[in-house]
């Protein structure tokens, strides 16, 4: 087994892979941005290094920086989590090259499959269904106009490194073909560092389905049954859930060996994900998730298989410690995804301060966070702050204990989805399991999501309680870019909370909270002039300025493009006007309030 493990990446998935390596005796490395110094993934690790400024292009996705701190902490192994570098073949192969391991599949496995249309030519080879698409990249519009009128509308055009939604866009018209795939490469490029796209039919009311894979580097595979993933919004897993009520069982098996026959046939090993889409009983296989996925707590609660140490020891050369035949699948598990979102606000992204964070507890009852209360939330990375785990003996007393699960965590200082979720665990197409993909999108009636947070969401008026006096605080210094926490008296300072009596240290989660960094900034824009001023609802990095002084705007014309949370945001003008003032340009961090444009 492995001495040290550097984990590149940060968040719950950081703490979720550096508990697992605690409990085989390893110890771990965690890597940091600026906006992360005091982040939960930090305070758990045994040492952290900085990798940069908090754009993740120049910290988490910085290869070399990476690769820096690795050498620093002496680290023997590399495990990249989900998202940024982990089906990143180039970082892999160069990880393989270094005096580490890589703890993933190897460089030219993750090539063959990780990028969309080889691995669609893979399955094809294999005797595994494709939806029709294209086998290689697109560049120019007219291809994208072509595919259309031999397959019609609409097109999927997704990013070859892509997944979970990011990179991909739906093309309903030929007029929508060029900003379309301008805006699938832009994301490409922007989140998994290559700006590739490929053509699919878009299936427009299918499942979601799944199949988690591990396998090890003397031939075994093993498929860990399947996964619903079909409640999305904006192809954005919200809730999954296994095994899949829309499957029988002969489906079910066929879709097992389909994922085991085309993972089979690429000298693939350690852990992945085969994901399907289900349509009137035929299924087409979508892709390869080259990683571990963000819902793998779902299959680890209803097999009993920890799968991220399934990896550590599959990457250190040992056989899969189970047999196919040992796969057990037990009751039935959910995931909620809680997201800094408001979702009466269109699902925006939310920041602040985790004035209370309570999670829930109890029986069939699991959290995987990073989190702790008193911790800011920035809009610099995704959205998720922690996943809400629960399994029961069947799916009915799973929905119960879900409901009151999410009834009992309370989360103040900012919305969240968690009124959402208490939504879906009562509404009767999701409790049927007859839902599809686009049952959010374009069924569910959005008046129901704004009264179930006007009832259920956050109580504006909490302000974290009374202020206390504290003799003792946290401190966090860096030398030569690694980090070390200091303790100093301090008297007549108001306290900072640090919730849930965690009482710090490795017994209480390991993530005793720093004091929260504060800005040296004590002033904002002055905007000059009385017209209408378009501010940042939340914060983020503009993408694209869309206008310019002079410029003529209408009620409802976006103005620019904000992404915040890997997500882009519209930004509209609430009334009409000419554009007086252009106070941002493309690549500026922005906060939530600052003003952007200035209309007259």
């Amino acid at each position: 087994m492995f001495r040290k493990v550097l984990v590149a990446n940060r968040g719950e998935i950081a703490v979720r892979v550096m508990r697992a390596c605690e409990e085989l005796g390893v110890r771990t490395v965690a890597i940091y941005s600026e906006a992360d110094k005091h982040a939960g993934h930090v305070r758990y690790a045994d040492e952290a290094y900085n990798v940069g400024p908090a754009r993740a292009a120049d910290s988490y996705l910085d290869q070399e920086a990476v690769l820096d701190a690795a050498r620093k902490a002496d680290a023997d192994a590399i495990h990249p989590g989900y998202g940024f570098m982990a089906e990143n073949a180039e970082f892999a192969a160069r990880v393989e090259e270094s005096e580490c391991t890589w703890i993933g599949p190897p460089s030219k496995a993750m090539e063959r499959l990780g990028e969309k249309t080889k691995a669609r030519k893979v399955m094809t080879a294999a005797g595994v269904p494709v939806v029709p698409g294209t086998t290689d990249p697109v560049e120019d519009p007219a291809e994208v106009e072509a595919f259309g009128e031999e397959n019609g509308y609409p097109i999927a055009i997704k990013a070859e490194g892509g997944g979970g939604g990011r990179g991909m866009k739906i093309v309903e018209s030929p007029d929508e073909i060029e900003d379309q795939l301008a805006a699938a490469k832009r994301e490409g490029e922007a989140y998994f560092d290559n700006d590739s796209v490929y053509l699919e039919r878009f299936l427009e009311a299918p499942r979601h389905i799944e199949v988690q894979i591990v396998a090890d580097q003397h031939g075994n595979v093993r498929h860990l049954g399947e996964r619903d993933c079909s409640l999305q919004r904006r192809h954005q897993k919200v809730i999954e859930e296994g095994p899949s009520p829309a499957l029988s069982d002969d489906l079910r098996d066929r879709i097992g060996q389909a994922a085991r026959r085309g993972v089979g046939e690429t000298n693939y090993t350690n852990a992945g994900t085969v994901e399907f889409l289900v349509e009137d009983g035929e299924f087409y296989f979508l892709e390869v998730n080259t990683r571990i996925q963000v819902e793998h707590p779902v299959t680890e609660e209803i097999t009993g298989i920890d799968i991220v140490k399934e990896q550590l020891r599959v990457a250190a050369g040992n056989e899969i410690s189970f047999s196919q035949d040992e796969v057990e699948i037990e009751g039935h598990a959910m995931e909620f995804r809680i997201n800094a979102e408001n979702a009466a606000r269109d699902f925006a992204p939310a920041t602040g301060t985790l004035t209370t964070y309570d999670p829930a507890g109890g029986i069939g009852v699991r959290v995987d966070d990073a989190v702790r209360q008193g911790d800011d939330i920035g809009g610099d990375y995704d959205s998720m702050i922690a996943k809400l785990i629960v399994d029961a003996s069947d799916r009915e007393e799973c929905l119960a204990r879900a409901e009151r699960a999410l009834r009992e965590f309370d989360i103040q200082g900012f919305h969240t989805v968690i009124p959402f979720h208490r939504l879906m665990v009562t509404d009767e197409r999701f409790t049927e399991g007859t839902h599809t993909t686009n049952y959010l999108d374009e069924e569910l009636d959005p008046e129901r999501i704004e009264r179930a947070v006007e009832r259920w969401g956050p109580d504006e008026t909490d302000d974290g309680g009374d202020d206390e006096e504290v003799t003792e605080r946290d401190f966090t210094v860096e030398v030569n870019g690694k980090r070390f926490e200091v303790n100093l008296e301090e008297r007549g300072a108001p306290a900072i909370p640090t919730g849930g009596g965690d009482g710090g240290g490795r017994g209480g989660g390991g993530m005793q909270r720093p004091d929260a960094a504060t800005s040296d900034d004590d002033g904002g824009t002055v905007v000059a002039g009385d017209g209408e001023r378009i501010t940042a609802e939340m914060q983020g990095t503009i993408l694209s300025v869309d206008v310019a002084p002079g410029d003529e705007v209408a009620a409802g014309d976006v103005v620019l493009v904000l992404e915040a949370m890997k997500m882009e945001n519209d930004i509209v003008a609430q009334g009409g006007g000419t554009v007086s003032e252009v106070l941002v340009s493309e690549g500026e961090s922005v906060d939530m309030g600052d003003p952007l444009i200035v209309l007259e």
